[in-house]
């Protein structure tokens, strides 16, 4: 069951929707509230510009009552320091994105930026490193030493810092679990967006790594993921949205925000055959472990 209209902030007028694809629908609430652990807030969408305020209203309606605002680059990263200040119902991370890392290091200032980003995160609401990694699909040749430099410099902050890694993997599964053996991961590990398979999910199980899934796992082709999921331990696994980008099922290709965790939550119970309230208590106490209190 959903309702017929979008959340009155990202609703559009008839004129603008000629050019742009509207939000769907808000979902039927659910049952007991869980957390979107990975949300990107200053990624607008087309015309819509919608607050902090009124998107975690939207999300708190459904049931979805707190979110991980992440950073991608420092000034996203700077605005996830803001964000947090201004509505208690999120944490945040910070971090270069892995495509980023190469950008900065050629204009030489990598180092400066990962030095900001650490002081950034010395602020007591920011709980993770990320999203950082590997990402094989976009960076290729020469980039990739810069991007392996940040990300094991990204792995030391976290370390020191005591907080919990958000890791970006794109077509480096392998990569991404050597450098974190090479490295020695931190305490807690998050896969942002899991995209392995079962045998991922089965190193992810044996390290205590946590697994977030997002829209993806409710796409036709997304066997793998649901494959993944299916034999993920039940205190590993997070729901999460990377909004705007990977709107569920039956919305794919629309933008993506956090009020629509619960078709991605339906989803998932459908795979692991949890009561759906039981599977939602899950989550909720998956994502306290991972990132600490809201409160």
């Amino acid at each position: 069951m959903c309702n017929s209209l979008a959340p009155a902030a990202y609703r559009v007028s008839s004129e603008e929707t000629e050019s742009r694809k509207e939000y769907p629908p808000a979902p039927e609430a659910l049952p007991v509230p869980v957390m979107d652990n990975h949300t990107h807030l200053d990624f607008r969408h087309g015309l819509i510009e919608v607050s902090v305020r009124d998107a975690m209203d939207s999300a708190e309606a459904v049931g979805v009552h707190g979110a991980v605002q992440v950073g991608c680059d420092l000034e996203s990263s700077r605005f996830t320091v803001q964000a947090v200040d201004a509505d208690p119902r999120l944490l945040g991370a910070v971090a270069i994105h892995p495509n980023d890392a190469p950008v900065y290091a050629g204009r030489g200032e990598l180092e400066s930026a990962l030095a900001e980003i650490e002081e950034l995160a010395a602020h007591p609401r920011i709980r993770a490193i990320g999203e950082t990694g590997l990402d094989f699909f976009r960076t290729h040749g020469e980039g990739l030493v810069a991007q392996r430099y940040s990300f094991r410099r990204h792995i030391d902050i976290a370390k020191r810092l005591g907080l919990t890694l958000q890791i970006h993997d794109r077509d480096a599964h392998d990569d991404v679990v050597q450098v974190l053996m090479e490295e020695g991961a931190p305490e807690r590990v998050v896969f942002h967006c899991f995209s392995g398979d079962e045998e991922l999910a089965r190193i992810c199980n044996q390290n205590g790594w946590y697994m977030s899934f997002a829209g993806t796992m409710t796409f036709k082709n997304a066997g793998d993921l649901r494959a993944a999921l299916a034999i993920a331990e039940p205190q590993r696994i997070l729901v999460e949205t990377d909004s705007p980008f990977l709107t569920p099922h039956p919305y794919r290709g629309r933008p993506n925000a956090s009020y629509m965790v619960p078709y991605t939550v339906r989803s998932m119970a459908e795979v692991t055959g949890d009561d759906l309230s039981e599977l939602c208590s899950r989550l909720a106490e998956n994502t306290l472990e991972a990132y600490g209190s809201w409160a």
